[in-house]
């Protein structure tokens, strides 16, 4: 799965920035990052999300026990690999239908923390158990929302791109090409922004930019 965000929603972190101006190294720009992934995953689908945001996923090499999934609604956007073993349980709680998989579960759960007060994202992740990674993108207040279970079984990375782009992305070598030595494995429980509180268990940024 690949997520792709200007600065206009995400400041690329310093750690990043600083690695890749001590060993300066070739990068490509966010478009050319998402058409390197069109192109190599023909069957992979992807979205513009106004101008500043892109998803895109495959269902191609990924593992049965830890598929990839996406969903989109009221403006969420959700990009989930991996499983949750309290599924179930977490359907009841927000009273989804039986049907539901993770990435429903993601942006209702998102929503409703969202709508009834403004809980901190450790809230909605100390409920998850299993091995996972997402990106939640609600466009409507232009909220990013990136995490990964306590282990970071499912691997994530980031970097930034020739144009200042922060991506997100399971695959090193895909990011490796675009964004040089800007390039890390998703942080544990450091705080990437200002507006992030780190977490003991989980590994996750919030940004939230207002008009």
């Amino acid at each position: 799965m690949l997520g792709v965000f200007s600065s206009a929603i995400v400041s690329p972190p310093d750690e990043l920035v600083a690695a890749g101006s001590r060993t300066p190294s070739p990068k490509i720009t966010a478009d050319a990052l998402v058409n390197r992934f069109l192109q190599n995953n023909p069957s992979a689908v992807s979205l513009q999300i106004g101008d500043h945001a892109q998803l895109a996923y495959t269902h191609a090499n990924e593992s049965p026990l830890q598929p990839r999934s996406f969903a989109v609604k009221d403006d969420i956007f959700c990009l989930f690999e991996g499983a949750l073993d309290n599924l179930g349980s977490l359907k009841q709680q927000y009273g989804l239908s039986k049907s539901a998989n993770e990435v429903v579960l993601m942006i209702e759960a998102y929503k409703a923390l969202r709508d009834r007060a403004p809980y901190p994202p450790n809230h909605m992740v100390g409920h998850l158990e299993g091995n996972f990674a997402f990106i939640v993108f609600d466009k409507s207040t232009s909220t990013l929302f990136v995490a990964t279970d306590q282990l970071a079984k499912v691997p994530l990375y980031w970097g930034i791109t020739a144009d200042g782009c922060v991506a997100f992305a399971d695959d090193a070598d895909l990011l490796k090409g675009a964004c040089g030595k800007s390039l890390a494995s998703f942080p544990q429980g450091i705080k990437p922004f200002d507006n992030v509180t780190p977490v003991k268990r989980y590994h996750f940024i919030t940004t939230s930019v207002h008009a």
